[in-house]
């Protein structure tokens, strides 16, 4: 007697490998769907904690924090990144010390100034001779005369002078604190990005699983 066995539907290789194919293909695309859609609402939730921590007034700042899915390996599972392009964002978010010397800018609080704009405050007042040290309470600190020279580059310092002393206006050839020289710099943890995004994996899970369940 024979017997003659024919596969059908899923039973026969080709079609389950197609099947099968498919659908890790449409559950792929579901988790980056989910990923993109739940990542943005991380990142706004980092965003947020980076405002609080760091009282940012440039929205540049806050963009630098971003996200991206990467999905262009299509034999891999996708990958979701939240981070900054920012080198030395990390150590805000750990806290920890810097071990060098340095020069810290004296002035009004809430008031910033840029590495650049710093640096050349400092050459210029070291070009016309108009820089000291002084020691003051136990601490070193740069000084520089109010002078016509350097009125430009004194102004933000002389206006962080004037709210430390009460003064309304600053007498010519009257010394200016500019900043205060340090070993090094204790830096506080201002914010925690990995517990706000595992703050937000159940959302992402649940996202995804509904996206595997359509």
């Amino acid at each position: 007697m024979k017997i003659s066995l024919t596969t059908e539907g899923l039973l026969d290789r080709r079609r389950f490998n197609a099947w099968r194919n498919q659908t890790r293909q449409e559950m792929r695309e579901g988790a980056v769907r989910a990923m993109r859609s739940v990542g943005r609402e991380m990142v706004d939730d980092v965003r947020r904690d980076m405002r609080a921590g760091f009282k940012v007034r440039k929205a540049a700042f806050l963009r630098s924090m971003r996200v991206k899915v990467y999905d262009r390996q299509r034999t891999r599972f996708p990958a979701l990144y939240i981070g900054s392009k920012i080198p030395w964002l990390g150590i805000h978010e750990q806290g920890g010390v810097i071990g060098r010397r340095m020069l810290i800018p004296l002035l009004p609080q809430h008031q910033r100034i840029g590495r650049k704009a710093f640096r050349r405050v400092i050459d210029n007042l070291m070009r016309s001779g108009n820089a000291f040290f002084i020691e003051r309470n136990g601490k070193t600190i740069l000084m520089a005369e109010n002078i016509r020279e350097n009125d430009r580059a004194l102004a933000r310092f002389k206006r962080g002078e004037r709210l430390r002393s009460g003064q309304k206006r600053l007498r010519r050839g009257q010394e200016i604190p500019v900043a205060v020289l340090v070993d090094r710099v204790r830096l506080r943890r201002r914010f925690d990005i990995e517990s706000t995004v595992r703050r937000k994996l159940p959302r992402l899970a649940r996202a995804i699983q509904r996206e595997f369940n359509r």
